[in-house]
């Protein structure tokens, strides 16, 4: 197993300032791009994460930390976001998103008060019993997941206009 703490929270710490870095000013072909129907482009990824830092991580280690395996974890609707509307800019949402991470990190820091903390079980809706450690392990990889995401619907964008090129772009070829 290669999971540390420390390391899954460097990651997760890292994530509002890259996306923020790659994101902002950007114009809003590159933002509202995706790769065909059904699929997200980079504002509804970023969104997502918002949804996330509210109602998934925290609510499910704090249901871990209480409950236990006992309860199962609060629903977590990964589509809610397509469901609302919002003018907000993407720098406003990035400036969310990083308020709320920062806030989410500086609870999780103290719920682990040892090794042991990190073997505490709870039950997810649908994948029955996990651990503290996995899901610290999925926030961390989700975030991973999502910023390749967002890279892969960007080149996606000029898919034909790279012309033969496409061959040696391993990108366009996901």
């Amino acid at each position: 197993m290669n999971f540390k703490l420390e390391e899954a929270i460097e990651v997760l710490e890292r994530t509002p300032k890259s996306l923020e870095y790659f994101l902002s000013g950007l114009s809003e072909g590159w933002l509202t791009c995706n790769e065909g129907e059904g699929t997200w482009n980079a504002t509804e990824v970023v969104e997502h994460l918002i949804e996330g830092e509210k109602h998934n991580w925290i609510p499910r280690i704090e249901t871990i930390l209480t409950e236990g395996e006992n309860k199962p974890f609060p629903e977590f609707d990964r589509f809610s976001h397509l469901k609302q509307e919002s003018a907000a800019t993407i720098e406003e949402k990035l400036k969310e998103f990083r308020a709320l991470r920062k806030e989410n990190l500086s609870r999780l820091k103290p719920f682990i008060t040892s090794e042991s903390t990190l073997e505490l079980t709870g039950t997810h809706p649908a994948f029955g019993t996990v651990k503290l450690r996995e899901l610290i392990s999925t926030w961390a990889v989700h975030d991973l997941t999502h910023i390749s995401q967002i890279v892969r619907v960007m080149a996606h964008r000029y898919r034909e206009d790279v012309g033969p090129w496409k061959e040696y772009l391993g990108i366009l070829k996901e």
